[in-house]
């Protein structure tokens, strides 16, 4: 299953390494990023693959919002398709 993962803050050291870290001890594979700074706000947006039934959606949304709020990021997952669906024109 593949979901899209926005993260949105103060852009300062280690963002993607803190993110990317959770997301490979969750067994949750990175298929794509993107990321730039505007200004002094950091955005990245990541398309990932759930690869093993131990990483359930709800948990790993949860925890990374949990820790965007630790972290001073807003921290957001959603399933591909949803995502798709309302980004359609």
């Amino acid at each position: 299953m593949k979901a899209v993962i926005t993260v949105i803050g103060k852009d300062r050291r280690g963002i993607i390494a803190k993110v990317s870290t959770y997301l490979a001890e969750k067994s949750v594979n990175i298929l794509d990023i993107s990321q730039t700074i505007m200004q002094e706000m950091f955005c990245m947006i990541m398309l990932v693959e759930f690869e093993s039934e131990e990483s359930n959606i709800s948990l790993v949304s949860e925890e990374l919002s949990q820790l965007g709020t630790e972290s001073g990021l807003s921290i957001h997952v959603q399933r591909e398709e949803i995502f798709s669906s309302m980004h359609r024109i």
